[in-house]
């Protein structure tokens, strides 16, 4: 391969990985607790809280008090930024997947970079400080900002919007929260 060209390939893939690491948050390696439920039926299209069906087999977790706060934060943030819904539904389905729904500390040797809080997110990054992502409002509204920047959010399939703030290394695995997620919006939005 030409020298030149060579470099440029490497350097395009350099950029992609650095993306990749460095321009979000990086699933944590918690312990996995959930277990794969049997597929759910596709909800119909028109549902504001599903709009385009749960994609794939779908998990499910018993949440204990903590996790039910953190849901009751995530919507109540939701509300505070204006958002309806939909937004909800993405940003607990993406924090079941990062976190399980627990507002992690630095998990040390389980991960690899300084990823906390719901969303994993990550000091280095510009997320914001550690007490700032470890505090479950500041941490969606980060989030809900980072969505809010999608074009199109609304629009398109949960893992690809959750996908395009996070940039996830397993970008498709939000894809299997989508139920339990909307579940969790439904039962608590209007409290």
């Amino acid at each position: 391969m030409n020298p030149i060209l060579r470099k440029s390939v490497l350097g395009i893939a350099g950029l992609a990985f650095t993306g990749g690491v460095f321009a979000g948050p990086v699933a944590a390696h918690a312990a996995d607790t959930t277990h794969a439920a049997k597929p759910v039926a596709v909800t119909v299209q028109g549902d504001k809280l599903i709009p385009h069906g749960v994609q794939g087999e779908q998990s499910r977790i018993e949440l204990d008090d903590e996790q039910t706060a953190n849901v009751k934060a995530i919507i109540a943030a939701t509300k505070k930024a204006g958002m309806d819904e939909r937004a909800a539904v993405v940003s607990i389905a993406t924090a079941l997947q990062e976190s399980k729904l627990e507002n992690l500390g630095h998990l040390g040797d389980r991960n690899d970079h300084d990823s906390q809080g719901l969303f994993q997110q990550r000091p280095s990054t510009g997320w914001g400080t550690v007490e700032q992502i470890t505090d479950p409002e500041y941490s969606t509204l980060a989030f809900l900002k980072g969505l809010k920047q999608v074009d199109g959010w609304q629009d398109m399939p949960l893992t690809k919007a959750a996908q395009t703030v996070q940039v996830s290394a397993y970008p498709d695995h939000y894809a299997q929260w989508e139920q339990q997620a909307a579940d969790l919006v439904a039962e608590h939005w209007n409290k």
